[in-house]
């Protein structure tokens, strides 16, 4: 069983992006606990970039 990375956009409900495909459900978890893979919670330079890009985001994983 793997699992995929998907990142959500407030401003655009259900047209989330796939990031990162065939991750075990440890290396999901991990990635989803990072503080940069939200809006509300990354400082580094390409989240902030990206939030100034396309608003509000976060990561999220989901079984494939």
């Amino acid at each position: 069983m793997t699992y995929s990375i998907v990142r959500n956009y407030f401003n655009r409900p259900g047209r989330g992006r796939v990031i990162a495909r065939g991750l075990t459900l440890t290396e999901a978890q991990a990635h989803c606990a990072d503080p940069e893979t939200s809006s509300s919670t990354a400082t580094g330079a390409k989240a902030l970039a990206t939030t100034r890009r396309v608003g509000p985001w976060f990561d999220s994983y989901e079984q494939r």
